[in-house]
């Protein structure tokens, strides 16, 4: 069975950094495009970065120069560095594994940012 597990969640103070982290197993994890989204009550997720099996990446224009998004093939892993936090990323995160017609999402790990 697919597994798309995130972690390193938490609560962050304006200004701080967190790194999550997402780590999928049994898929070819090196053919998927692995994206991170978020998602507030009342609102529709939405994508805050995606990298391509190639390792091309893209990113909301709301965490451009801030955020990361990276690779870790030999692990089945991608991260998102986050810098620079603020309350408006407050969120749930979600990481999505792509390739062809299979999609598989995580159940997101909770990231809050807050004095």
């Amino acid at each position: 069975q697919v597994q798309v597990v995130e972690s390193g969640g938490g609560l962050v103070q304006p200004g701080g950094s967190l790194r999550l982290s997402c780590a999928a197993s049994r898929i070819n994890f090196s053919l998927y495009a692995m994206g991170w989204y978020r998602h507030t009550p009342g609102t529709q997720r939405e994508l805050v970065a995606v990298i391509s099996s190639g390792g091309s990446t893209t990113y909301a224009d709301s965490v451009k120069d801030r955020f990361i998004i990276s690779r870790d093939n030999a692990k089945n892993t991608v991260y998102l560095q986050m810098n620079n936090l603020n309350a408006e990323d407050t969120a749930g995160y979600y990481c999505k594994a792509t390739w062809a017609s299979r999609v598989y999402w995580g159940q997101g790990t909770q990231v809050t940012v807050s004095s």
